[in-house]
């Protein structure tokens, strides 16, 4: 049924059916539960481990930090795709190993911010003097390094909101992400690209909730990066 078509007991399918006549408009609502849980638990997991070799390796420098630095160029240099590939091969596709994917690859470029600020950081006189004052490395992580490194990273993680939306949609289209009957925004892609021609709907409201979402999680990013990232200000 196409948009806005009544049924037989006259309710009105707003977004019209898909080809199994399920209504389309709750499936795009349910859909977002999805998309939007792997989106913000990727950002999660990934920012979580990010942040914790990134304050780890640049809080010790040295060879700790050589060797961290070493696997993000290393993660950095494999594919996405070949990651997500793999991943799915060896456990199979569903939207927990989605996020896996996920944060096995976007945990790098938090590692960097949270290692190029805590260089900065741990030279501050306060930490010198918490140091000075006999304060553990933990301590002087958790309660100086830390609060300093913390704004970069959560501006990072709502600027990956968006990314994580569309890798999870391109994930799901291959048929590597959320599987049916669970809807997300990239399989219901992939369904409709059957019906282009009969039924243009069911791939355009998809795709349209797509971009005004990462759209909407874009300008999100950019304010919280202008309220907390001092050298914009």
């Amino acid at each position: 049924m196409s948009p806005g078509t009544r049924g037989p007991h006259g309710e009105v399918f707003w977004l019209g059916t898909d080809g199994l006549g399920r209504d389309a408009l709750s499936r795009l609502i349910y859909g977002a539960r999805a998309s939007l849980a792997v989106a913000g638990l990727a950002v999660a997991c990934s920012g979580a481990l990010g942040l914790f070799l990134g304050l780890t390796a640049g809080y010790y420098r040295g060879w700790v930090g050589a060797v961290v630095m070493r696997v993000v160029d290393l993660v950095l240099s494999i594919p996405f795709l070949l990651i997500a590939i793999a991943v799915v091969a060896a456990l199979g596709p569903g939207l927990e190993h989605t996020v896996l994917v996920l944060g096995l690859t976007r945990w790098p470029r938090y590692a960097r911010v949270a290692f190029a600020q805590t260089l900065a950081g741990r030279s501050r006189e306060f930490v010198e003097a918490a140091r000075a004052l006999g304060g553990t490395d933990v301590r002087v992580m958790l309660r100086h390094v830390l609060p300093e490194v913390l704004p970069s990273i959560v501006v990072v993680g709502t600027l990956e909101i968006g990314l994580m939306i569309v890798y999870e949609a391109a994930l799901s289209f291959l048929g590597l992400g959320v599987q049916p009957p669970t809807p997300s925004w990239g399989n219901m892609l992939a369904d409709g690209r059957a019906y282009l021609a009969t039924g243009w709907w069911l791939a355009t409201f998809p795709g349209l909730a797509i971009m005004v979402t990462v759209l909407g999680a874009n300008l999100l990013g950019d304010a919280v990066r202008d309220r907390l990232d001092p050298r914009v200000r």
